[in-house]
């Protein structure tokens, strides 16, 4: 069975907030954190793992274990030194995906200067789908279309390459309904099912959001 991926997020403001609250309701085992008593206390009541501790500190790092999370979310735009220091520290222990939340460009070219893996504008990404697109691994991005159905951008894995459509079947094994084929920035929705795929093409593709982990 594959091992569940493990989630850090720190800062607890509403962003950082929806984006440890997605991922929990979504089954995820998330460490959230936040240098205030009082939002730690508040949000204890959806987060499980709720912690008040100093970030930019190396023996706070080690000591939450962050070393062997997957990916941490670093939700604190308004202190940017802080966030510096997050990314660093993060990456320093050997941190996969460090995603963090900025105010400007100025900010963005700071955090992936550092090391950054991933820098997001609240204004542009909302925490929930931020989450979700966390969730959805194997996918570019992800868009909901209601409560229940989603449109994705999804990447040819490695084992659909040299295989078509008619192949494959992902109708049926994944309940896609593949709307659009792109290829660089060409956007085809002439589909042709006999298309072979390659490493270069994407798929764009409504579908279930509940079963769209069924492809990670």
């Amino acid at each position: 069975m594959q091992k569940k991926k493990t989630y850090a997020v720190f800062g607890l403001g509403r962003y950082g907030r929806a984006v440890a609250k997605e991922l929990v309701e979504n089954g995820m085992e998330v460490i959230a954190v936040d240098t205030d008593q009082s939002i730690v206390n508040d949000a204890a009541a959806h987060l499980p793992i709720c912690k008040c501790a100093d970030v930019t500190d190396p023996e706070v790092i080690e000591r939450l274990g962050i070393a062997d999370i997957d990916t941490v979310v670093i939700c604190m735009a308004s202190r940017l030194e802080a966030s510096v220091m997050a990314v660093t520290l993060c990456k320093e222990a050997g941190v996969k995906t460090v995603i963090a939340k900025c105010s400007n460009e100025m900010q963005q070219k700071i955090l992936l200067r550092v090391g950054a893996d991933k820098v997001v504008f609240p204004e542009n990404e909302s925490g929930i789908r931020l989450a979700k697109n966390m969730l959805s691994s194997g996918f570019i991005d992800m868009i909901s279309l209601s409560k229940d159905v989603s449109m994705v951008e999804i990447d040819v894995k490695d084992e659909w390459i040299g295989k078509n459509l008619i192949d494959l079947n992902l109708r049926k094994k994944y309940g896609f309904n593949i709307v659009a084929i792109k290829k660089g920035n060409k956007v085809n929705v002439n589909i042709n099912p006999e298309q072979v795929l390659d490493a270069e093409t994407t798929l764009i593709v409504i579908a279930n959001t509940a079963k769209l982990a069924r492809i990670n």
